[in-house]
């Protein structure tokens, strides 16, 4: 289990992000919510980056992101230096993007996943660990 992680979201994901905080209380593990407040319309990339530089730069292990889909995160947050983030909709999504990718970051899509389906993938996401061997060859061609 990570030690602590950032968590963010857009108006999209605000319920959901508020949600997950619930989870990740029972789970034990500590968080930085980095916003959104509210449903107000705000601009994902602002939050994805963010969360991304929080996890980059060590201040937190892993990073959790909610926007509509999911998809405008991790694309926002993958364009920070070190930052691998998955969007899973699924827990075994979310546990093959951790043993299989390294992924750091996990971006959830709030509009396509009750709250019980993220509290799975969120317990899934953080009960999973980075296997190595052949995953971490390919990991390192994508940090190249």
């Amino acid at each position: 289990m990570p030690k602590k992680i950032a968590i963010a979201a857009d108006h999209a994901g605000f319920d959901e992000k508020e949600s997950i905080k619930q989870t990740l209380k029972e789970l034990g593990i500590e968080f930085e919510d980095l916003g959104t407040d509210s449903h107000e319309s705000v601009d994902y990339p602002d939050f994805a980056r963010k969360v991304a530089e929080k996890v980059a730069s060590g201040e937190v292990d892993q990073g959790l992101l909610v926007c509509g889909s999911g998809t405008g995160m991790a694309i926002s947050a993958n364009k920070v230096k070190g930052i691998r983030a998955a969007v899973a909709w699924k827990p075994e999504i979310a546990r093959l993007a951790r043993e299989h990718n390294d992924a750091n970051v996990l971006a959830l899509p709030g509009r396509f996943t009750t709250p019980e389906e993220a509290a799975e993938i969120v317990k899934a996401w953080f009960a999973a660990d980075f296997e190595g061997g052949r995953h971490a060859r390919r990991v390192e061609k994508i940090e190249s």
